[in-house]
């Protein structure tokens, strides 16, 4: 497992090899009843460019945000991006995963990249938080897939 740092203050990689084939790591991204079991705030979702969804998320019950994502780039099995913005804030990033086959291993590429800024007057929308919060999400989807 390899962790990389923030590049900067704008964009997030987290480099992995899950102990996983390949087609099970991108159901458990694109399909919803999969993806569902490790990160339940989606309800809805489909890995179709254009296909938006949206639910209540953050980090205790004080301070929960009307996520929006739309999906803006799909490659089948391969890659999957969607856009991760909130609903009344000002912000919008790109949250990637890039998968290639590594034999019975499958290696994540994962970025998180801010594409227009977050308030800064508020921690939540701090790089520290994001990166706490996509770590969390990268090791849930390791342990599902891994465990499956």
């Amino acid at each position: 497992m390899t962790d990389m740092p923030f590049a900067d203050e704008k964009k997030l990689v987290i480099k992995r090899v899950f102990d996983a084939p390949i087609d099970l790591v991108w159901k458990a991204i694109s399909d919803v009843d999969l993806l569902k079991q490790w990160s339940p705030f989606f309800t809805d979702f489909r890995a179709e460019v254009g296909f938006q969804t949206q639910f209540t998320l953050g980090p205790d019950p004080e301070h929960l945000y009307l996520h929006i994502c739309r999906v803006i780039d799909v490659v089948e099995g391969k890659k999957l991006t969607y856009t991760w913005a909130y609903d009344k804030e000002e912000g919008d990033s790109h949250v990637t995963f890039e998968l290639s086959a590594q034999g019975e291993k499958t290696q994540l590429l994962f970025t998180f990249e801010i594409v227009k800024s977050f308030p800064q007057d508020n921690q939540d929308f701090a790089i520290e938080s994001f990166e706490k919060g996509w770590t969390y999400t990268v090791n849930a989807l390791q342990k599902f897939v891994e465990s499956a």
